[in-house]
């Protein structure tokens, strides 16, 4: 190594002025309490209510399910807005639909069985971009005329 990085590197780990002991290397500090308080003060702006009560959560996201339990949940109606805060895991949607469906009751049991349906209808197409060819005509003659 020469002796200019050497004093460059030298230069970068020590915290204070000329005399002090140098570190191996710099600590950086990260404070998460900051963000977690300005998050709070925003809420509290929205006019967020705490909601009681909610053993779990399940958020739809395509074919995913985000599954909160025993999460903390706020809302501001006014705002259309709702925080579901806490431990959550991710997890498909063919794994969790077992435990999904005796919570939904006979009214969405309904709705569930439609957007199945959609789904076995939805598989059976091949290409929904390409249009099928209309009878009688021959795009290559017509290709050639050009």
């Amino acid at each position: 190594m020469d002796r200019d990085r050497l004093m460059k590197m030298a230069t970068a780990v020590r915290t204070g002025g000329k005399g002090t002991v140098r570190r191996k290397k710099k600590a950086v500090h990260k404070t998460a309490t900051t963000d977690d308080k300005r998050l709070q003060n925003t809420l509290k702006r929205l006019g967020v209510n705490t909601i009681p009560g909610i053993e779990e959560v399940n958020i739809f996201k395509d074919d995913t399910v985000i599954h909160f339990v025993n999460p903390k949940v706020q809302a501001s109606i006014v705002a259309n807005t709702w925080v579901v805060s806490g431990a959550s895991s991710t997890k498909k949607l063919r794994d969790l639909l077992p435990s999904i469906v005796n919570q939904l009751g006979p009214d969405n049991l309904a709705n569930l069985k439609k957007i199945a349906q959609q789904w076995q209808t939805n598989s059976g197409a091949d290409d929904d971009d390409v249009p099928d060819l209309v009878p009688g005509e021959n795009f290559e003659e017509a290709a050639k005329k050009e």
